[in-house]
């Protein structure tokens, strides 16, 4: 490339669990530059996850996140007039990031009664191999699958 590469922005550890990974969760969770909002969100749903299940909370919510981290994807790209769905592997911090706003997007999407609710709820799920945002890993993967035959086309 031409350009330099661009610096990696640190991102501060959060309050509670002082892990940076949570602060880069809360960020995506965040509305209308509202972090407080968001993060106290988080923090109601982390309660939540606490007063159900007997495991720590926290690696409730690693598990969550490591199950719902897509290892490929499909990415279009047109050849001769065709457009193939080509399986490429996806670099490190795009997978952390595509799996924590798929965990927003489906828990957004779920019924309930508030996000912290709607969050907690999904992030159990997902812990446990199931909800909305591991189905979509699962459809990711078998639809890279089924096109490993374009593989060769990756540039």
């Amino acid at each position: 490339m031409r350009k330099r590469k661009p610096k990696v922005r640190f991102i501060a550890p959060d309050p509670r669990y002082s892990d940076p990974l949570i602060t880069q969760f809360v960020n995506n969770l965040m509305l209308q530059g509202k972090k407080n909002v968001a993060f106290k969100i988080f923090y109601d749903a982390m309660d939540i996850v606490k007063s159900k299940v007997e495991e720590s909370e926290y690696e409730i919510f690693k598990t969550a996140l490591n199950n719902v981290t897509p290892q490929v994807e499909v990415r279009s790209k047109r050849i001769g007039g065709a457009n193939f769905q080509i399986p490429t592997e996806i670099r490190g911090k795009r997978k952390i990031s595509i799996g924590m706003k798929w965990l927003i997007k489906f828990s957004r999407a779920r019924s309930g009664k508030g996000m912290a609710d709607k969050l907690s709820a999904e992030i159990i799920a997902a812990s446990k191999g199931e909800g909305a945002a591991v189905k979509r890993k699962i459809d990711t993967h078998k639809m890279a699958e089924s096109n490993r035959a374009f593989a060769h086309f990756r540039a």
